[in-house]
């Protein structure tokens, strides 16, 4: 029954996560390209907020999912509104150091900082409230609030600045308050599900755990995504230091196309997280290697049809579009990071098996160490050669290509499974073949025909190989049970 539920969770999550990108991508495509420039801006104070958030937080949301299959339901609660407590008092800290902080630091952008504070509260909030959403397995509407409200809110703020109604710190304003009514959305929401009283007395809590070791992972945990920050976003900081706003800007554009390849992975990792942690508790290593495997071909699948459509068709759809001139600089960065994205998905969750076991103090060792390679390879790419921001994609590339190598290889050492199995290896080169022979096919002149033909042909022959020589589960148990159902509708007949 549970598992029947994260399927229905994780397929909800993954409808709504690509509602949101073709959103996105509409945005991407027809409004964004109007104003690199504001573009650029608006991810800056993004980035900056990433780096303010997880301070906020500080290991809490990850703790709710941590410790909870441990707790009483009563201490459960007191866990959650702990958490709460702790972003309230953070925020309050950071932001006074952050106001007299400006009379000490020498910094043009320092300004931005005020802009990105309030959505950083507002995400931080946001991310405790989510993964409480996870642990009651109520993830789809919180998921459609988190996905659809900004992807709404930012073109908006867009047209309006375009038209002359806002200038740009009123956008910015505008922007900041559409995560605000986010907030207040998934409140009512979560709130409605799941009652707590005014109980802020923590002694219960903490006699069922530690003290100690609730600190403690929270240190790890917000080290390590704090670490992340830095070992995988810190291009949309770095590039309008070293380059331009719009350089930015066109970045933005490759990162949010590129993006949409990870939906699918990051509603299977939000959805098993429980799972995972709790399988890792009750040391039922098995299990947790077959759903290790099963999702990591699952998703390599997914995002292998979607990387092949970015490959075969992005230039053909760019060419019908009236905003090519403005799009066409962003295609190597969207190849490069769907490669990158692609990885990632391919070698499943490695993450939440090392963050839910004993072992989650090498998330930070490892994300640390990316650090420094990252930021040291963005400053190379940016200083020392002329590839401007495709030398930005091809660091990040390198960079998460080791981070999930490492991590594969700790994962082995230490529960003695990897992702990967014989069907694994077929479906690779099952679908790198039919990829590559497609990319070898003639152009059309006709860009339309072009992009149907061979991004639906790639498709199809894909799924119906895969299918027939039962590569994936997930795919021949959808397939089957939709046969089926049409099977018994015309035998009704």
């Amino acid at each position: 029954m549970q598992e029947n539920n994260s399927h229905k969770q994780a397929f909800w999550f993954t409808i709504i996560n690509y509602v949101g990108i073709v959103i996105g991508v509409f945005s991407t495509i027809f409004v964004y390209p109007n104003d690199k420039e504001f573009l650029g801006i608006v991810r800056y104070v993004d980035s900056i907020a990433q780096i303010l958030f997880p301070i906020m937080v500080f290991g809490g949301a990850q703790a709710l999912i941590h410790f909870y299959p441990d707790l009483s339901e009563a201490n459960r609660k007191q866990l959650f509104k702990y958490g709460m407590r702790t972003i309230l008092l953070i925020s309050c800290i950071l932001f006074v150091v952050l106001f007299f902080g400006n009379q000490f630091v020498s910094w043009d952008n320092y300004h931005y900082v005020f802009y990105a504070f309030p959505i950083a509260f507002s995400l931080a909030f946001v991310e405790l409230l989510k993964r409480q959403a996870t642990n009651l397995q109520k993830l789809s509407v919180p998921t459609f609030y988190e996905k659809i409200i900004p992807k709404l809110a930012l073109p908006i703020v867009f047209i309006l600045l375009l038209s002359g109604y806002f200038d740009v710190i009123s956008s910015l304003i505008a922007f900041i308050l559409s995560y605000f009514f986010l907030l207040a959305l998934l409140s009512l929401y979560l709130f409605r599900q799941y009652k707590i009283n005014m109980n802020f007395d923590f002694k219960s809590l903490f006699t069922q755990i530690s003290k100690k070791d609730y600190y403690k992972y929270s240190f790890y945990s917000f080290v390590g995504s704090f670490g992340s920050f830095f070992a995988f976003r810190v291009d949309s900081f770095m590039i309008p230091e070293f380059l331009s706003f719009e350089a930015n800007g066109t970045y933005s554009i490759g990162v949010m196309l590129a993006s949409a390849l990870a939906i699918p992975a990051t509603g299977m990792y939000a959805i098993y997280a429980p799972q995972v942690s709790s399988l890792i508790k009750s040391n039922n290593i098995k299990v947790l290697g077959e759903k290790y495997i099963e999702t990591s071909k699952l998703l390599f699948f997914i995002g292998a049809i979607l990387f092949g459509c970015i490959v075969l068709g992005i230039d053909s759809l760019f060419q019908m579009l009236p905003t090519y001139d403005k799009l066409v600089d962003s295609i190597p960065i969207i190849v490069i990071l769907g490669a990158n994205v692609l990885f990632n998905m391919a070698t499943g969750f490695n993450s939440e098996i090392i963050s839910y076991s004993k072992y989650y103090r090498f998330n930070i060792i490892s994300v640390l160490v990316l650090v420094v390679i990252n930021i040291s390879l963005n400053v190379y790419f940016l200083t020392q050669t002329n590839l401007g921001i495709i030398g930005v994609a091809y660091a990040s590339l390198i960079a998460m290509t080791l981070f999930n190598s490492f991590k594969l290889y700790f994962i082995y050492s230490k529960f003695g499974i990897l992702p990967f199995d014989k069907k694994y290896g077929q479906l690779f080169l099952t679908i790198s073949a039919i990829t590559f022979s497609i990319y070898l096919l003639p152009e059309f002149s006709n860009h339309f025909l072009n992009l149907v033909l061979k991004v639906l042909l790639n498709s199809i022959l894909i799924i119906i190989i895969t299918y027939k020589l039962k590569l994936v589960f997930s795919l021949n148990f959808w397939l089957d049970k939709i046969f089926e159902k049409i099977n018994i509708g015309k035998q009704k007949r």
